[in-house]
This record gives C-alpha cells, sequence and structure tokens, in this order.
C-alpha cells in the first residue's frame, strides 16, 4: 500500500529525517511512536505532501507521490489527514466539514455518504446542523474523523488525534477508532508519543528517535524483545541492573543464575545489563530474595513499587493492592522473566 525508500528531508539546513525505510500493507493500522523532536510529524507530513523531500521516495500503491522532484498535492494522492488541532471549519456546520472533500460528487451521493460516516462515528441524529463550537471535544474528535474517512481515502493518516482529551475518553476513543477502521478496510498511520495509546491501537509500531525509525514491528515484540537499548529504555516501565556472565555463558544475577536465551551472545566475564520490567518481578512472601520499599503508587487494582535489591540497584514491581506494604519495610519478590534482554554496559 505505502512504501517509504530512503526518505531523507531537513529544515533550515537541519536534517530532520535520515533514510527512512517504512512499508505499510493494506488494511494495516500502524504506529509512528518515539520521543518529542524524533521527527515523527514531519515524516507522516512528508508522506501528506506538506513538508518537502530531500532525497528518497514515496510510493502509494505503486504509484510515485513523492520525491525531491515530484511533490503531488495532498488533494491528488489519496491521502486522507486528521489533524492534531482537527482544523474544523467553526463557520460551517457539522455536515458541511465532513462534506468538504467530497463537495464536487453528486449531491445524493454526499447526502448519503455524510450520513453514513457521521453513523459510523456515532454521532447523533440532528447533529449535522450544529456547528463545531457546540460539540465537545470527543464529539468534535468523531467530526474530524468522519471527514477524513468520508473521500474513502487509500490512506489515513492521524497527528496525534487524541492527544487533546481525557484519559479515559481517550481510551475508548481508540478503541473505537481501530473498530472503525477495521471495518471500513482502511490503511492507517497514526503518530503517538502516548505508548498506552499505540498498543491499543497499532497492528505494527515503528519507534524513531532522531530521524531514524529504531525498530519497526508488533507492539508485542517492540516490549517483550526490543533491538536496542534506546528502545528497551523508551517503550515501557523498567530498569536495567548489572549482571555477569560466567564461564558456561550463564547469567549471574542477585536473583542467581539465569540459563542465557538472549539471541545477543557475550564472552565469559562481560558485564552487562539487564531489562527488567514490573512484571517480571512477582511479589512473593517465600521467596529468599528480598528488597527495600523506597517509592508506592497506588494504582487502583494494584501498586507501582521501586524496590532497592541488596546491591543498592531498584527495580520496579507490580502487586495487587491489598498488599499494602509500607515505605522502607522489605517485600519478598522473585524474578519470573520468559526472555533475557541483555545490553551492553553503558
Amino acid at each position: 500500500m505505502l512504501e517509504v525508500a530512503q526518505l531523507s528531508t531537513s529544515h533550515r539546513k537541519q536534517s530532520i529525517l535520515q533514510q527512512v525505510e517504512l512499508t505499510l500493507q493494506a488494511q494495516d493500522i500502524v504506529c509512528l511512536l518515539g520521543p518529542s523532536g524524533c521527527g515523527k510529524t514531519t515524516l507522516l507530513r512528508s508522506i501528506a505532501g506538506l513538508h518537502p523531500i530531500d532525497h528518497g521516495t514515496i510510493q502509494l500503491n505503486q504509484q510515485l507521490i513523492g520525491s525531491p522532484q515530484l511533490q503531488a498535492p495532498l488533494q491528488s494522492r489519496g491521502v486522507g489527514m486528521m489533524f492534531q488541532d482537527l482544523a474544523l471549519f467553526p463557520h460551517m456546520t457539522i455536515f458541511d466539514n465532513v462534506a468538504y472533500g467530497i463537495r464536487n460528487m453528486e449531491q445524493s451521493y454526499i447526502q448519503r455518504q455524510v450520513r453514513y460516516v457521521l453513523d459510523l462515528v456515532k454521532m447523533p441524529n440532528g447533529s449535522d446542523q450544529k456547528y463545531p463550537h457546540e460539540l465537545s471535544g470527543g464529539q468534535q474528535q468523531r467530526v474530524a474523523l468522519a471527514r477524513a474517512l468520508a473521500p474513502k481515502p487509500s490512506l489515513l493518516l492521524l497527528d496525534e488525534p487524541f492527544s487533546s482529551l481525557d484519559p479515559e475518553l481517550r481510551y475508548q476513543l481508540v478503541l473505537e477508532v481501530r473498530n472503525i477502521l477495521k471495518l471500513e478496510k482502511t490503511t492507517a498511520l497514526l503518530v503517538t508519543h502516548d505508548q498506552d495509546e499505540a498498543f491499543s491501537i497499532a497492528d505494527s509500531i515503528g519507534v524513531m528517535e532522531q530521524g531514524a525509525i529504531m525498530q519497526f514491528d508488533s507492539p508485542y515484540n517492540i516490549y517483550h524483545q526490543p533491538n536496542s537499548r534506546f528502545v528497551a529504555d523508551f517503550v515501557g516501565l523498567g530498569t536495567f541492573i548489572p549482571v555477569e556472565i560466567n564461564a558456561a555463558g550463564d547469567v549471574e544475577t542477585v536473583f542467581g543464575t539465569l540459563t542465557n536465551t538472549c539471541e545477543k551472545q557475550f564472552a565469559p566475564g562481560t558485564e552487562v545489563d539487564l531489562l527488567v520490567r514490573p512484571d517480571d518481578i512477582p511479589h512473593d512472601d517465600h521467596s529468599q530474595v528480598s528488597a527495600i520499599v523506597e517509592e508506592k503508587r497506588f494504582l487502583g487494582a494494584q501498586f507501582l513499587y521501586t524496590l532497592r535489591l541488596p546491591n543498592n540497584y531498584r527495580v520496579l514491581c507490580y502487586a495487587p493492592s491489598h498488599h499494602d506494604h509500607s515505605i522502607g519495610k522489605p517485600l519478598g519478590i522473585r524474578l519470573d522473566l520468559e526472555h533475557l534482554m541483555l545490553f551492553e554496559r553503558e
């Protein structure tokens, strides 16, 4: 569906994107995730034709739509876009906002399609004659999505579309949008800095840093099998604890010896860091290893504890909220890892 090859861009002679490679299959929902300033929005705008390209190509449905020599306008690319600020026209009714991208079609078609997409995004009857300022923030999000879907784009681009919503409404709308995109068989590329949002909506995630995609993989693999220390540190909660490779190639830790299942092998005696997630540290009153509670955060169904190990390194631990342990007290824990994530010591 979409193929971005060796894409590089700059602004005022400062490099933004560097040799980016990205492929989307038809009907996939892909999320670009990364810290502020990593280039994810610039990549989205380049695909939309809103940012010039210095090097590389962009193809949609095997048609060249972007290169240094060719900059096809957004309206001719078969691409829809939902902006962060929604960009609804305040002087137009909801009907006219949604109909804007198909305003040159026959009136009967416009009527049917506007009603269809407004029903699709669960806007109530009669709302099409209201104006944007008369709607709630969540309803404005739905209208913006309906407007983007009305022309039946080959590719839908979404730039932080849920960032202005409160967490509960955001989560609800993320799930609804995923269901709508799957129902409509729409290919979508979404930019966000919210990891929960990315995990909830995406089939695949591209983690970006300094203008490059560091890992492109399933949400599961991004979390459990990060390919670099940056991805491991950026995605999800976790801490690095120092460990050593023994003569047999296994891993010596404060929890005991672990079989080295890591794909990357290290020489015996090498000191490396082991990434440990909170879900890797179950609370266990019968464990021979305990750690001191330094901080605790109540999350409703569970506590997130920050624990100090006997070697003074810290780990995070989830525990059911009825296990309320005081700061400064020991907490029995064990290590329950399915995959070892080892990284060279910094």
